[in-house]
């Protein structure tokens, strides 16, 4: 299980998270929802290890992971949300690279590796420089990366941008499979619908602080709203698109002042 307690984490005197604390146990999707600047990737990056809280910590199963940070990253996978690959490198060496850093075996690493690239439909570019794919390609490139190691826990940050349909539809039916085999999903996102779809729960962070965390149709049923959407713009109190959308298209359609 994964576990945090009231982590806190201030820039310059500025909070940027406070007391946030949740739970992610095995075989849980957790969908972790928030506007932008609401502390999702403070939160992520405490996880990760990238940052040290002010406060609180990060347990995995009942250790604090920054006794052996070594250790705890071997059973993360992570897709963050900008894909920072070597693009000098072709996918197949970006993936080799990944698992002697993971420390796998070259045997291991190169079945691993090729069928991967193959189910991801990444065959035919796998010996191409990445700096010659696509955004999709490039973020199947990291989902790849993510489960060369087979680990016991994955973070996804916004892990469907770039992708097409087909490649969308692949990453859902992946994470129900991930979940079936005990893994713990912690998946952010701004694409409402498809949490609502996958998530066993949902986490709604806004202004550093956790405002909710229930399942999506818990969420809805409580505050009698249609769907997880509206819960969440209600929930963070989002200011009236629509009427912004109007005002946006009046200023485009202004001819003097």
């Amino acid at each position: 299980m994964l576990e945090l307690q009231e982590i806190s984490r201030s820039f310059r005197g500025i909070p940027a998270i406070q007391d946030v604390s949740f739970k992610l146990a095995p075989g849980e999707i957790v969908g972790f929802l928030g506007p932008n600047g609401a502390g999702k990737s403070t939160t992520v990056k405490i996880i990760t290890g990238m940052l040290r809280p002010n406060d609180g910590r990060v347990l995995f199963e009942g250790q604090d992971i920054r006794k052996d940070m070594v250790a705890f990253r071997s059973i993360l996978g992570y897709v963050p949300e900008e894909a920072h690959l070597y693009t000098y490198l072709s996918g197949l060496e970006y993936l080799q690279l990944v698992g002697r850093l993971r420390g796998l075996g070259e045997a291991l690493i190169k079945v691993k590796a090729t069928r991967l690239l193959k189910l991801l439909h990444l065959e035919s570019w796998q010996y191409s420089p990445i700096s010659s794919y696509s955004k999709g390609m490039r973020q199947r490139v990291l989902i790849a990366a993510a489960l060369l190691h087979d680990p016991k826990l994955l973070i996804f940050d916004e892990p469907l941008s770039g992708l097409d349909v087909v490649s969308t539809r692949l990453f859902k039916d992946l994470l129900e499979l991930l979940a079936a085999e005990g893994k713990m999903v912690l998946y952010i996102s701004h694409v409402l619908e498809v949490v609502e779809q996958i998530c066993n729960r949902v986490i709604v962070i806004a202004k550093g602080k956790i405002l909710a965390d229930a399942r999506p149709c818990d969420l809805t049923r409580l505050m009698s709203l249609p769907n997880l959407e509206s819960v969440f713009a209600q929930i963070v109190q989002q200011q009236e698109t629509m009427g912004v959308a109007r005002e946006m298209v009046e200023v485009m359609q202004l001819s003097h002042v």
